[in-house]
C-alpha cells in the first residue's frame, strides 16, 4: 500500500481471501482518493469542491469539470493549471490538490448553488440538473456528426487493449475521445464515469481544441444524463456508449442534436431518440 510521503497512484496492492478457501493471497484494485479543485483568480484562491477520482490526468479532470459545469466559457479563460506546490504538505497530499488560475472575465458563479461540494465517484451532475439549465448557459446544439453509424458502432473497439488499469483491476471506466477523421486521440479512465470524460475533455481543453465539432465520445459502461451534458458542452457530436442510456440522456442528445448509441458491442449498436407524440 502507499504510504504518507508518496503521491497517490492508480493501483494498490491488497491481500485477498477466496470464501472456499483458506489461502490467502494478493490482488491489485483500483485507486479512489480525493481530489480538491481550487480556483486562483486576482491573486485569492478558493476551494471549489472535492471529487472521488482515481488518481491519473487529475489537471485534465479538473480543466474538465470547471468547463462542464460553466466555470469557464473560453478556452482562453483558463491561464494555467497545476497541482498544488505547498511544501508544508506531503506530496500525496500535494497530488490531491488541483489548481486551475483562470482570468479575471471568467464566470464567477454560473449558477446558484453552494460551490463547496463534494461529489462521489458515482454522479457528476453537481450543479447541471435540467436541459434549462444548459439553455440558460448558452449551449447551442451541437454539429452533425460526419460519421454513418455503421462506423460509430464499431469505435468500441478502440478501448480494446487500451484500459491498462481495468486489465489489472476490472474496477473502473474509460472514455475516449475520437477525432473528425475516425483516429483515436486520448483515452483515459476513472472509477468515476463522469470524471473519466471530464479528463478526455480536458484534455482537449488544454490542447486547445475545444469546441469539438465533429468529434465522438465512446464510453465503457452506462450512458447518463451527466455524460450526455457533458459531450454536449464541449460540442461533441456523437457519444456512443457500450451499455444502456437512460430516458433523459435520450432526451437531451435529441434536444442538443448529439446522435446518442448505445450497446455498442461487436459493430453493432443502438441508435436512441425519445418516441414523439
Amino acid at each position: 500500500m502507499l504510504n504518507d510521503k508518496s503521491a497517490p497512484s492508480a493501483i494498490a496492492r491488497v491481500k485477498i481471501q477466496a470464501t472456499d478457501t483458506e489461502e490467502v493471497s494478493t490482488d491489485s484494485v483500483v485507486v479512489e482518493e480525493p481530489l480538491e479543485i481550487r480556483i486562483k483568480r486576482a491573486g485569492l484562491e478558493e476551494q471549489l469542491g472535492i471529487t472521488m477520482r482515481t488518481p491519473g490526468s487529475d489537471l485534465e479532470l479538473a480543466a474538465g469539470f470547471l468547463w462542464g459545469e460553466g466555470f469557464l466559457t473560453s478556452p482562453d479563460q483558463l491561464l494555467n493549471m497545476k497541482s498544488c506546490a505547498d511544501k508544508t504538505l506531503t506530496a500525496r497530499q500535494r497530488a490531491n490538490i488541483a489548481i486551475a488560475q483562470v482570468s479575471d472575465d471568467a464566470p464567477i458563479h454560473p449558477r446558484s448553488m453552494d460551490r463547496r461540494f463534494t461529489m462521489t465517484s458515482a454522479c457528476g451532475v453537481c450543479g447541471s440538473t435540467s436541459m434549462a439549465d444548459l439553455h440558460k448557459r448558452g449551449v447551442m446544439p451541437v454539429m452533425k456528426t460526419s460519421h454513418g453509424l455503421h462506423e460509430l458502432a464499431a469505435m468500441t473497439a478502440f478501448l480494446e487493449g487500451k484500459q491498462s488499469v481495468f486489465e489489472k483491476t476490472g474496477g473502473l471506466h474509460a472514455a475516449l475521445l475520437v477525432d473528425p477523421v475516425g483516429e483515436p486521440r486520448w483515452i483515459r479512465e476513472d472509477v468515476g464515469r463522469h470524471n473519466a470524460v471530464d479528463k478526455v475533455n480536458g484534455a482537449a481543453l488544454m490542447a486547445g481544441l475545444l469546441p469539438l465539432n465533429d468529434w465522438t465520445l465512446v464510453v465503457s459502461g452506462r450512458v447518463g444524463y451527466e455524460i450526455v451534458q457533458k459531450a454536449i458542452v464541449a460540442g461533441i457530436s456523437a457519444l456512443v456508449g457500450v451499455s444502456a442510456p437512460t430516458s433523459l440522456a435520450v432526451e437531451l442528445a435529441f434536444e442538443f442534436n448529439l446522435t446518442l448509441l448505445a450497446f455498442a458491442r461487436n459493430g453493432k449498436a443502438k441508435v436512441y431518440v425519445p418516441l414523439l407524440g
